[in-house]
């Protein structure tokens, strides 16, 4: 059992390396560094977004998300708005060209996954799906 464990926490950390690593080649030439682009995904799916989510769905201090969100907006890729009913909040929205981004990105994702898929049966392929849905909230 323990080298089962093992070598399954092997395969998941060449996963995680090999996916970093083609993120990296991804955004490459983009003049964005991956999580600037990870928080134009998180937006490019939700439409906008509170400050205090989008640093919890990145994984950073809010402190840190106010410096990225600077530079972005610098960028004229997304702006920050207050919030309708929170005088206190302020939402994070993609501008025109963030979502230009985002839509470009996202096709490099969508390649990814076509290819993913490919070599997989479609057994496989929902299987993989179910495990995913069962695992990610555990992460």
């Amino acid at each position: 059992m323990q080298e089962d464990m093992e070598g399954l926490a092997h395969k998941i950390v060449e996963f995680y390396e090999r996916m970093s690593s083609w993120e990296h080649g991804v955004v490459k030439g983009s003049g964005l560094s991956p999580a600037q682009m990870h928080a134009i995904e998180i937006l490019g799916m939700s439409d906008s977004c509170r400050m205090k989510e989008l640093a919890e769905k990145l994984g950073v201090t809010t402190g840190s998300l106010t410096v990225m969100v600077d530079r972005l907006e610098k960028k004229g890729l997304l702006i920050r708005k207050p919030h309708e009913s929170d005088r206190r909040s302020y939402m994070v929205v993609l501008t025109d060209k963030g979502r230009e981004h985002y839509a470009s990105h996202h096709k490099f994702h969508l390649k990814l996954t076509q290819d993913m898929a490919a070599v997989l049966t479609p057994e496989e392929l929902e299987m993989f799906e179910v495990i995913l849905d069962k695992v990610l909230p555990h992460i």
